[in-house]
């Protein structure tokens, strides 16, 4: 009997993310078929895997300006440091900057900032980094130390930047909705939100239908929206508190 090949999808987070492997049916030549089809399947799932990776890029790396600038900064600082010791330290740190950005955010809401607040924050950084760049050659761990203090000022102001548009929408009253870009994979999306700033009963019953309706409409199962399904009645955190909770 001979085998039949089918095609094996392997997925990434929600999608298909690539094919390849093969399924047989029991018989001769069967066994073949599904070790070469297990081998098409880690082949996927290994390609997955670096895509996923390939896809963390910081949030400021979603800048219009930020490859032009960044391979400025990797080409010349090895004209930064009289000690080479601090080249290869400087350089890792540059070239780490989007991926080490991620991993120091720790939010406990999604990494969604406004494009105007992504343009304050980039304007900030490359004002920093084209003074740093401005002088001459510094005396050993001063130009690592500098860029150091500028990735954790760029951390901050970015936790700041996301969490500051949540506490904007409990301004509203109801169902609020902004635009943002993704710093996973710096793609448009939008927060969805509940603001608590009603100010009659009138407006807080207008406020609960719109949720209501929203949770009845929307595409995505309200299991999925933990947030939206328990109102969290709670003060709004400060700018600089990465932990902001739910914002529905």
């Amino acid at each position: 009997m001979e085998a039949e090949p089918a095609s094996a999808v392997v997925r990434c987070g929600g999608g298909a993310c690539a094919g390849g492997g093969t399924a047989a049916r029991p018989g001769a030549g069967g066994r073949g078929w599904m070790v070469r089809g297990g081998l098409g399947r880690a082949m996927a799932l290994l390609l997955c895997l670096g895509l996923t990776a390939a896809l963390a890029r910081g949030c400021l790396h979603c800048h219009r300006d930020f490859s032009e600038k960044f391979s400025f900064y990797r080409h010349h600082v090895n004209l930064k440091s009289w000690w080479v010791g601090d080249i290869p330290v400087s350089a890792s740190l540059l070239t780490d900057w989007s991926q080490d950005t991620m991993k120091k955010l720790h939010l406990a809401i999604p990494a969604e900032i406004t494009r105007e607040k992504l343009g304050q924050v980039a304007n900030a950084v490359y004002q920093k980094m084209d003074q740093l760049y401005q002088g001459k050659m510094y005396f050993p761990g001063y130009f690592p130390s500098e860029l150091r203090a500028i990735f954790r000022e760029q951390v901050h102001l970015i936790q700041n930047a996301i969490i500051e548009s949540r506490i904007d929408c409990q301004r509203h009253c109801g169902i609020f909705q902004y635009e943002t870009i993704s710093c996973i994979n710096c793609t448009d999306s939008h927060v969805v939100c509940f603001g608590y700033n009603c100010e009659s009963s009138a407006q807080w019953e207008t406020a609960v239908q719109g949720l209501l309706l929203y949770i009845g409409t929307t595409e995505a199962p309200v299991s999925s929206q933990p947030g939206i399904t328990k109102l969290h009645m709670s003060r709004a955190p400060t700018p600089g508190q990465p932990d902001l909770g739910n914002c529905f």
